[in-house]
């Protein structure tokens, strides 16, 4: 009995240590500059959406926010660097939609569990609008269904890679609408645009701030937003509902998340910043300028929100059987 009480006993101080840990690990909090690692190269979405973040959260942390760019193996790379980093809040990592589908796109070869993150916060979604050649004889959506739907498989549509948001999102399409057309990957948006442009692609989605110079030069045909109501920076486009598709909803979106572990008092410090950074009112008018929905979300429902990503596109991958090489 008393070898168990000594058992009990060293346990208990055990964990009173851990606890004492943690609490100075948090009570200083930060003392040393940060990192956000993007894992894209520069100059995209997630790197700019990073960037507006990161200079007022340095600001109100008083120490750099660095970001840093690994980009590679759509996003694996980057995400993986995090998820080996130490778990003291110093290092975050800001995902995209390829991070959920990785999870059954890259089942069984992901040195991480996409799932096994801190979850941060989700920051803001860039709804997608689909994009339609002018040299495809159709004004509206409809019309380019139909289109397709009497030319099974002739028509192409493109996107900026396998298993990439816009190319899971017309995958989901045609599941919802029995069309069939062929995928045309290609290495990023705008080789994909200038095939769109030329009549080589019949449809294609994208972000609305990469579309709308196009849209304005009439170089291409607005087609429909992916959301379930006209946000207010884009009022002037049909949402694809109104054309007739129910429930149908697609973003690219900015999440950070934290390695595995991470103390959830700093979590919980770090999702609040960043929730009342993209709230206030210049900021969130420059993010939707950018053609950003802001979010800002808690820890819990950014972990709500990334699971069902998780459990949507994986549905959508093995129901149209999309693979990736390798």
């Amino acid at each position: 009995m008393q070898f168990i009480h000594r058992r009990a006993a060293l346990a208990l101080a055990g964990t009173a240590l851990t606890i004492s840990a943690a609490g100075a690990q948090t009570s200083d909090f930060p003392n040393k500059p940060l990192r956000i690692i993007v894992p894209y190269t520069p100059g995209g979405t997630t790197d700019i959406a990073t960037r507006l973040v990161a200079e007022p959260l340095s600001r109100v942390l008083g120490q750099p926010v660095v970001v840093e760019n690994r980009p590679g193996a759509n996003s694996i790379i980057g995400v993986g660097a995090a998820a080996t980093s130490a778990p003291d809040g110093y290092t975050m990592v800001m995902v995209l939609p390829a991070h959920a589908a990785n999870a059954t796109l890259q089942a069984g070869r992901m040195p991480f569990d996409p799932l096994g993150f801190a979850p941060v916060s989700l920051v803001v979604q860039a709804p997608l609008v689909l994009a339609g050649s002018r040299h495809v004889s159709a004004q509206n959506l409809r019309e380019y269904l139909e289109v397709a739907r009497a030319r099974p498989g002739q028509m192409n549509y493109g996107s900026s890679g396998i298993g990439a948001t816009a190319h899971l999102a017309m995958e989901d399409l045609q599941l919802r609408t029995g069309v069939r057309m062929v995928h045309v990957p290609y290495r990023g948006t705008q080789p994909a645009l200038a095939d769109l442009m030329a009549g080589h692609i019949g449809m294609m989605f994208d972000t609305y701030s990469t579309l709308k110079p196009h849209f304005e030069a009439g170089t291409i045909r607005p087609l429909g937003i992916a959301t379930p109501t006209r946000p207010s920076f884009a009022s002037e486009l049909p949402t694809i509902v109104e054309n007739g598709i129910e429930d149908f909803a697609a973003s690219s979106w900015c999440m950070l998340l934290a390695p595995p572990r991470t103390p959830q008092p700093l979590v919980d410090r770090l999702s609040a910043e960043v929730g009342r950074i993209v709230r206030e009112p210049e900021m969130a008018r420059r993010l939707q300028e950018l053609g950003f929905v802001v979010e800002g979300r808690s820890p819990a429902d950014t972990d709500a929100f990334l699971r069902a990503e998780v459990t949507r596109w994986a549905n959508v991958i093995r129901s149209a059987n999309v693979r990736v090489d390798g």
